[in-house]
């Protein structure tokens, strides 16, 4: 590894700016010093900004930039070696330079080729070239990121997307039963693509897809693939999304934990179906997307049906449907015979009659019942007369008895109420008579008065 202290290189005297320039009239004029003092009428020629901009970017020094390459060919036999380095996460890159014997050093060092698709770390020092306008890096180390430490990024990126809910079940949609058609994106003439499209098919003859063939590794993966899974959710007529790649190193598998490319799944409306790699890796992606397939072929047999199973299942359904309905139709066929059965059936008035019947006896019942209970309450009565009877005067005067009654109409109860002459009225049991009292006794002692 080459000392990572910066080192100077030596910048491109700028040349002088003009201190006026000529207007329309051959007249000269001061041009304005500050970028803000320009106006319509006294504008900045190009050059001028040029040289600004070196001037700027000469103040800066060196500094530690992280990012993929893109795009780097050798130059065998020349003193300067150019590459292409990418953002991560975002589509920017930048053209670096660096001296082909500090390259060789930098690899002899590190004992790894620097290649394309590579994540680095690059020292070096930013350089504005005033005639294209363009600016550059001028490095002097290059770093390649070990696995672990992508990987310790990786999970970090994993707390924070679950802390955000992007893992959580609740978000996931559910597969369509049958799908109008299906999105795939797989990498150009790639395996994984044949694992889907024919084991889909061979479970569903004819099942429409529409394939994206795109890089599933490297630099350009991240920006194709998600490229892909936007275009695919603004399809309308597509229902499911297979995001499809065979196995590899760790490092193959890098893009699909890409932050923006994960995002950009969680964010889609359609449903998405990751196939990433083998039963045992487990990018981001498959955390994100709906439902996890262990291979392609794994995802082929989640997105659609089996028509055969489908049709074996029809049939059984279709068989248990006409069990069941010939075991009702036999029970009721049953019923219906236990009912024809019946007498009534044969002859529909030995019902009537033997309601008939019933009613009559229930007549008689009541006749009964009635006649009894009016024998007792004539019982009843001839008692309560021959009571009442015997306690009325009237049949004590049938006994022989009779009542006196003086003038005035009082009874007499005792001799003592009349006198000698007096005329009394005697109520017999038949009629009435007056008689004259020709005398009294009195009461002896001991009997009553």
């Amino acid at each position: 590894m080459t000392d990572p202290s910066p080192r100077r290189i030596p910048a491109q005297a700028p040349p002088n700016p003009p201190a006026a320039q000529a207007d329309g009239a051959g007249t000269s004029r001061p041009l304005a010093r500050l970028a803000r003092e320009t106006t319509p009428e006294n504008p900045w020629p190009l050059r001028l900004l040029s040289t600004k901009i070196d001037e700027y970017v000469n103040k800066m020094t060196f500094v530690w930039v992280e990012g993929q390459i893109v795009q780097f060919n050798r130059r065998p036999g020349s003193g300067m070696q150019y590459l292409t380095l990418r953002d991560a996460d975002a589509d920017m890159s930048m053209s670096v330079s660096v001296f082909t014997r500090e390259l060789t050093a930098i690899e002899r060092a590190t004992g790894t080729q620097v290649t394309e698709g590579a994540r680095v770390v690059v020292h070096a020092k930013p350089r504005f070239w005033t005639k294209r306008g363009s600016l550059e890096l001028r490095a002097d180390d290059i770093r390649p990121i070990g696995i672990g430490d992508l990987l310790a990024r990786i999970e970090q990126l994993r707390r924070i997307l679950a802390a955000e809910g992007l893992f959580d079940a609740e978000r996931k949609h559910p597969l369509p039963f049958l799908p109008r058609k299906v999105g795939l994106i797989c990498g150009r003439n790639a395996k994984a693509k044949d694992d889907v499209v024919v084991n889909a098919r061979l479970r569903w003859a004819g099942l429409p897809f529409e394939i994206r063939e795109v890089a599933v590794q490297g630099a350009q993966a991240v920006r194709e693939v998600t490229a892909a899974i936007r275009e695919l959710d603004a399809d309308p007529g597509v229902d499911v999304i297979v995001v499809a790649r065979g196995g590899g190193a760790v490092e193959d598998l890098l893009p699909f934990s890409d932050e923006g490319l994960v995002r950009a799944a969680a964010a889609a409306r359609t449903p998405i179906v990751s196939a990433i790699g083998h039963e045992t890796d487990c990018p981001l992606l498959d955390l994100v997307a709906d439902y996890r397939a262990s291979t392609p072929t794994d995802a082929a047999r989640r997105i659609v049906p089996d028509l055969a199973e489908e049709v074996m299942g029809l049939d059984q359904a279709r068989e248990r449907m006409r069990s069941v309905l010939r075991a009702r139709l036999d029970a009721e066929q049953r019923g219906l015979d236990q009912v024809l059965a019946r007498p009534v059936m044969a002859d529909p008035t030995l019902i009537v009659r033997d309601r008939i019947a019933e009613l009559e006896q229930a007549r008689a019942r009541m006749r009964r019942a009635l006649s009894a209970t009016l024998s007792l309450a004539d019982a009843e009565l001839r008692a309560d007369r021959a009571h009442l009877r015997a306690l009325s005067p009237q049949g004590v005067l049938d006994r022989g008895y009779a009542i006196l009654r003086s003038p005035s109409g009082g009874i007499i109860t005792s001799a003592q109420q009349l006198k000698k002459g007096d005329l009394i009225e005697g109520v017999l049991a038949s009629g009435r008579l007056v008689a004259q009292v020709v005398g009294t006794t009195k009461p002896t002692s001991g009997s009553p008065e």
